[in-house]
């Protein structure tokens, strides 16, 4: 029997985990995750082959989650979730405090923490419709990433039962949780959900048999732009990305994961390939140019819906296989396909196939990319190249959300939800602000 059982081993998980073990009160702690520990996620796309993970992409589940990716933590209430509206935003921004003090403590400051404001910039954004979201960014990168969980992982792993490659087949509550898995049941006063946006079916059909049910779900959906490196310049004198944000006709459409001398790879999630964005301090040599995706959020009355609808879209693009459509903005205007890009000014960093987005993507997505790209031209005084490419798609998942306190209890007494999958966080800064938020109430419980 053990005091709290989390499962998912994700960022959220990580963080609950060690803010637990911050006091003398002997708490028994068990991680269950269908992942690996984190020196064992490996996988050929991360060597430029194919992915032959079973039972889940390695690069996307085990310890850390997400968290070893990019390793990007904006540590802001402007995005990234609601846990502001939940907890409060002062109450956030200390808990953000927290997060990265704890990252630096294991090797993070090898990195310096950057500003995106701009008051400047700010003001004449929303001469144009747009606005600016702030925030303040420890990036860590990959490699960098990989280190900081590893040393947290270290730290923690004599003091916590780790359960990795485990399936959690059922969850049963009676005087106490029963946890039935793969490799046997396991038994715990209380239970902790945190199983991040990899886990979106599997907590669906969990909660569901616990008489749980959620509400509407939010799909984010874009097209992935690659542009002249110098095309930003304009409004990235002060700050090394930035985030803006455009309403339009009842939509509001936001710039995200912005990579000045970044590369375009291919992301792997819910059996979905899109286009997604690297830094330039990754392993390959930096490109010329600066990508960007502009989502527009959606919200269908289900999960269900929302991933009918991106398996209709994305998967429609990929033709059951790992393809991608790339198209000259030029040619995106004009309603043609592009045929060539080999005399491109702007090179691709990716390799996709040519064709006519118009054809193969919702009109939403692209009127909103090209009026977002009207202001844009007004705030930087200047048109965009004709040869910048746009890549279909690009995609972020939430989970749908499900009803929880503002102590992230839900329903059934002691079933807590953390992370991600509480609704409530979309960002690794308040996944992990909500795991140590969530440590300190279940310190103070027992």
């Amino acid at each position: 029997m053990y005091d709290i059982t989390i499962i998912g081993a994700g960022v959220s998980s990580v963080f609950l985990a060690y803010t637990l073990l911050q006091t003398e009160s002997g708490l028994s702690i068990h991680i269950i995750d269908k992942g690996k520990e984190l020196s064992e996620r490996k996988c050929g796309l991360d060597e430029g082959k194919s992915c032959e993970c079973e039972d889940g992409c390695s690069k996307y589940i085990g310890f850390a989650g997400l968290g070893m990716s990019e390793g990007k933590f904006n540590y802001t209430n402007d995005f990234g979730g609601e846990l502001g509206k939940k907890i409060g935003k002062n109450r956030v921004s200390e808990l953000m405090k927290e997060v990265d003090e704890i990252l630096c403590y294991f090797g993070a400051e090898q990195v310096d923490l950057y500003s995106t404001k701009n008051e400047s910039l700010a003001a004449r954004a929303s001469a144009h419709s747009l606005k600016v979201l702030s925030t303040e960014v420890r990036h860590l990168g990959s490699n960098l990433a990989l280190e900081v969980f590893q040393n947290m992982y270290e730290s923690i792993k004599d003091r916590i039962t780790f359960t990795f490659s485990a399936q959690v087949e059922s969850l049963i509550k009676k005087d106490c949780f029963t946890i039935g898995t793969n490799q046997g049941n396991f038994h715990s006063e209380k239970l902790v959900l945190a199983t991040g946006m990899s886990g979106s079916e599997w907590l669906a059909s969990r909660t569901a048999s616990l008489g749980l049910y959620p509400g509407k779900t939010r799909l984010d959906l874009g097209l992935r732009v690659e542009m002249k490196g110098d095309q930003l310049d304009s409004i990235l004198k002060e700050t090394f990305e930035t985030k803006l944000q455009y309403r339009d006709r009842g939509y509001t459409s936001t710039t995200y994961c912005m990579n000045p001398k970044g590369r375009i790879i291919r992301k792997y999630q819910h059996g979905l390939v899109m286009a997604d964005g690297q830094n330039q301090h990754e392993k390959e040599v930096p490109s010329t140019n600066l990508n960007f995706t502009l989502f527009t959020p959606r919200h269908f009355h289900s999960y269900d819906a929302a991933m009918k609808e991106a398996k209709r879209v994305i998967g429609g693009i990929n033709d059951k296989r790992e393809r991608v459509v790339v198209q000259r903005l030029e040619d995106l205007k004009k309603n043609t396909a592009t045929s060539c890009i080999e005399n491109n000014l702007i090179r691709p960093s990716l390799k996709g196939d040519t064709g006519n987005l118009n054809d193969e993507v919702p009109g939403l997505y692209i009127e909103t990319l090209l009026h977002f790209f009207e202001a844009l031209e007004g705030l930087m005084g200047e048109t965009i190249h004709p040869d910048t490419l746009l890549y279909g798609m690009d995609a972020k998942f939430y989970e749908p959300k499900i009803y929880t306190n503002e102590k992230f209890e839900t329903e059934i007494p002691g079933l807590y939800l953390a992370g991600d999958c509480s609704g409530d966080t979309h960002s690794l800064s308040q996944a992990a602000a909500s795991g140590i938020y969530l440590g300190k109430l279940l310190r103070q419980k027992n």
